[in-house]
């Protein structure tokens, strides 16, 4: 497949060289353009690329930056782009440490909803309630004992299909979470957020979440801090 991805942090720059030693064609593209991605191509084995072009790669397009930074990506980022191109969000809000209030979520928008709004085409939430290390270190074969899962939601089934089949690729169980009303059982302070649990633990975990937004995931009007000293 030819995968664009759209931001090179941890999660972004796991994914380019997980998916190229798959041998998919990865293009990558970060908010300094494609002269400031020297490091990650080498480490990778990706092509470097601005972020219109990553929208535009083929099949996929990874969009996986800061929650509070999707509204400063082009207006125009997915004009023109085939409504069959699968858009994964792998984002989450940190509104105390990084992201500052964001009025939508806090009224009530789930992450992936806003996310959508922003960006005018659905997503497939995947790839947040996992740690890069995992995701690059903890994949294994099909049927090994203990196998980490990941759980990937969203409403178009077709898009919801390729992307359960790439978190397969990578070497991880993948668990169909339902649409994405349904994502909130994933977002962090969750009990799947960041526990790298095999199948029967995602599912059990997706069932004991709650919807509620906790102080902790709820910005305040000091809002943001860091991550050593929340606000």
């Amino acid at each position: 497949m030819k995968i664009g991805i759209i931001g090179a942090g941890q999660i972004g720059g796991t994914l380019a060289r997980r998916f190229t030693e798959l041998g998919h064609q990865v293009f990558i593209a970060n908010s300094r353009g494609p002269q400031s991605l020297a490091d990650v191509i080498a480490k990778t084995g990706a092509t470097a690329v601005t972020a219109h072009e990553a929208a535009r790669a083929g099949d996929v397009v990874v969009v996986t930056i800061q929650q509070a930074r999707i509204p400063e990506l082009p207006k125009d980022l997915f004009a023109g782009v085939p409504d069959d191109v699968v858009v994964i969000d792998t984002g989450n809000y940190y509104p105390r440490e990084r992201d500052g209030r964001i009025e939508g979520i806090e009224g009530g928008l789930l992450e992936s909803r806003w996310v959508e709004r922003q960006l005018g085409r659905p997503v497939i939430k995947a790839f947040n309630n996992i740690y890069a290390k995992s995701l690059g270190e903890k994949g294994s074969p099909a049927g090994t004992p203990g196998r980490v899962a990941l759980p990937v939601a969203g409403d178009q089934a077709a898009g919801k299909a390729t992307v359960l089949k790439l978190v397969e690729q990578l070497g991880f169980d993948a668990i169909d979470a339902g649409g994405l009303d349904e994502s909130w059982h994933q977002q962090p302070g969750t009990p799947v957020y960041c526990k790298d649990y095999d199948a029967n633990g995602v599912h059990k975990a997706l069932s004991e979440a709650s919807r509620q937004r906790t102080a902790q995931w709820t910005g305040t009007e000091k809002s943001p801090g860091t991550f050593a000293a929340p606000a």
